[in-house]
């Protein structure tokens, strides 16, 4: 593979922090790196490096000849006036650009809600961060650096990201290019990631020792892999520790010993001491979370009966408390959705964004009343709810961290010992000069962690969680799983991250902008399954929240046809469990012709490969017989597909 780009000896400072120093690193055609580290550890810095938007302080960044860069930052900063198409393509005429079918892929990945001629800077947040990403993506550039690039992106548009990166990036690809990207979902980066870059960050002792700086450990695989061998490497550093235990107990016994007059010992012993106590390898930050004790739940949860909730004269999506617009429609969120929580039941929901997923949160939590219907609660029902903005903290921006903490409880009991404010605020993972700084000064990160430990304090039955890895670093994300695990009520996260959907709950349901909720025995993959059937206009899933009610049909089966009979295709009607085996197995077809079109491009590439190489030239007939066979199969499913698709139009 060709060499892109190479990091010699790279050393970055901020303030007075060595943030990196003695930084090697090197990326070659068809790398796909991902960028962990703890927030604050300097992963954006090491990207606006790469891309040469910084200078280094030390070292050097060697880059091949004419080598392009595209570097997506975390922060969009459009001119007033920008329509959709000139931030995405520039000054490039259409013809240009849509004759591409990799950037019309992109448009209908990324743009599919949004205007081409509208002003970039009218849109939402999430729309305005997808905008970017395709300017990003459609640019002509050898290396992409993506900072966080699934901000913003629900389920559907995470999945769909990842299959355009490892299309885009393959290695089997002469001049594929490369990717790094920096990243929190721990899904995202086993899909995709063929390299790990782990920004481990430096330490201040304090006092007159020195400064340890930053450095960067890279492991092979994904993020699977970089967990086993992270563990792999902190065994073999228990033990190193183990025996430098030992021998600097012998060494600082043998110091000990001998005449009380003896004022000198051979330096080598001394040397040999010294050299032991130095060589510690620098700490990793650590977050430790504790399990507190959670209040009695009873038989009832949370019971939704008969739900309805609209939002008046908005017209769709506004949020509660808006003003009406003239005219507009009512904009229904939920509609006769019938849902019961039951006591230690773990629910994750996903969904569009939009589609009421904080919605349906708000009404567990009974911020909000239903339009119709009714919420029941049981009577020892002690709900705690983690918001996306954690706005709960906003009143408390002047406290130190400690004293908000000390608000909800001085002491608590942790595991049979009573700690203190300050000492769980620690165990959080804060310094203690972090400690005392004020709440409105500390970062997105550092926030979630504190409202999740205040809320755990007040010993909830029901914890409701939206978007809760939000700015969470891996490490914190596994210590927040681990309490989650341990935690025995009951338990609803909202998340577009599967890696904890799939950790933490063990059932999840979907949202998707109907008024309905609908359960996925499948899980997510059965909900992005469900969203490629809906894109294509075919089948409608298994309502579960929906009250049947009668005269009314189910979600689109036994459609009758304008005269009471069947439908046109003259079959007889499917019933709900033909029907969700029908979805799957065209969920199955899609899948089995998304690796044969891979295959037919892989011979391609291959093809053009031998071709240009005079000694391969007798592979050719063997890779022109294995694309006719690739391209029978694929052929194949196209019928099969059709086939399944009209058996769910029936």
């Amino acid at each position: 593979m060709a060499h892109l780009l190479g990091i010699e000896d790279l050393r970055i400072i901020v303030g007075s922090r060595a943030l990196l120093d003695g930084v090697r690193l090197g990326i070659e055609d068809g790398t796909r790196v991902g960028v962990l580290g703890p927030n604050g550890a300097g992963k954006s810095t090491l990207l606006a490096a790469l891309a040469g938007k910084r200078e280094p302080d030390g070292g050097r960044i060697t880059r091949a000849g004419d080598l392009s860069i595209a570097l997506l930052t975390q922060s969009d900063d459009f001119t007033p006036g920008t329509t959709v198409t000139r931030a995405v393509h520039g000054d490039a005429p259409e013809h240009e650009w849509a004759s591409d079918p990799a950037i019309r892929d992109i448009h209908a990945g990324l743009l599919a809600d949004v205007s081409p001629s509208a002003d970039v800077t009218t849109l939402s947040g999430g729309q305005r961060r997808r905008v970017a990403l395709a300017a990003v993506l459609t640019a002509d550039a050898r290396i992409v650096l993506l900072d966080e690039p699934t901000n913003h992106l629900d389920v559907e548009g995470v999945d769909w990201l990842a299959r355009h990166l490892n299309a885009r990036f393959s290695g089997r690809r002469a001049g594929a290019g490369a990717l790094v990207v920096v990243t929190h979902d721990r899904w995202f980066l086993d899909a995709i990631c063929t390299n790990v870059w782990e920004v481990v960050p430096g330490v201040d002792p304090g006092g007159d020792r020195p400064q340890v700086p930053g450095r960067i450990e890279t492991y092979d695989g994904g993020y699977a892999a970089y967990v086993l061998a992270r563990a792999e490497r902190a065994r073999q550093a228990a033990v190193a520790a183990a025996k430098r235990d030992n021998l600097l107990r012998k060494e600082l016994a043998w110091l000990r010993r001998g005449a009380p007059a003896r004022t000198s010992k051979p330096r080598f012993r001394i040397e040999a001491a010294e050299a032991l106590i130095a060589d510690v390898p620098p700490p990793r930050d650590t977050v430790q979370l504790a399990a507190m004790a959670t209040a009695r739940l009873g038989k009832k949860v949370i019971d939704l009966e008969d739900v309805s909730l609209s939002y008046p004269g908005r017209g769709g999506g506004a949020a509660p408390g808006a003003g009406p617009a003239d005219g507009a429609a009512p904009a229904e969120v939920l509609r006769h959705v019938t849902w019961r929580l039951a006591p230690g039941e773990r629910v994750g929901i996903v969904g569009v964004n939009g589609a009421g997923k904080t919605t349906l949160l708000r009404l567990l939590e009974g911020v909000l009343e239903p339009t119709s219907g009714r919420v029941v609660r049981g009577t020892t029902v002690a709900v705690a709810t983690l918001s996306q903005s954690t706005h709960e903290l906003d009143a408390l921006a002047d406290l130190r961290v400690v004293e908000a903490v000390a608000q909800v409880g001085e002491r608590v009991m942790v595991g049979g010992k009573e700690l203190t404010a300050t000492q769980l605020v620690e165990r959080l993972g804060f310094t203690r000069q972090r400690a005392w700084t004020r709440v409105g000064e500390i970062s997105g990160g550092e926030r979630r962690r504190l409202q999740l430990l205040r809320l755990l304090m007040t010993e909830p039955n029901v914890l409701l969680l939206d978007e809760p890895t939000n700015d969470l670093d891996t490490d914190t994300l596994a210590a927040v799983e681990d309490i989650l695990d341990t935690f025995p009520g009951t338990l609803v996260v909202v998340s577009h991250d599967r890696y904890l959907l799939e950790r933490v709950t063990d059932h999840q349901v979907a949202v998707l902008g109907d008024g309905q909720v609908r359960d996925l025995p499948g899980g997510v993959e059965e909900y992005l399954e469900l969203r490629r059937v809906a894109a294509d206009g075919v089948g409608r899933g298994v309502v579960v929240g929906a009250r049947d009610r009668p005269g009314s049909g189910r979600s689109g089966d036994d459609r009758p046809g304008d005269d009471g009979g069947p439908g046109p295709s003259a079959r007889p009607p499917l019933t709900g469990a033909q029907r969700r085996e029908a979805t799957k197995a065209l969920g199955r077809i899609e899948r089995r012709m998304e690796r044969a079109a891979s295959r037919i491009e892989d011979l391609h590439a291959r093809l053009e490969e031998a071709s240009a190489e005079p000694s391969r030239l007798g592979e050719l007939a063997g890779l022109g017989r294995e694309l006719a066979q690739a391209q029978a199969e694929h052929a194949a499913l196209e019928e099969a597909w059709l086939d399944a698709a009209e058996s769910l139009e029936s």
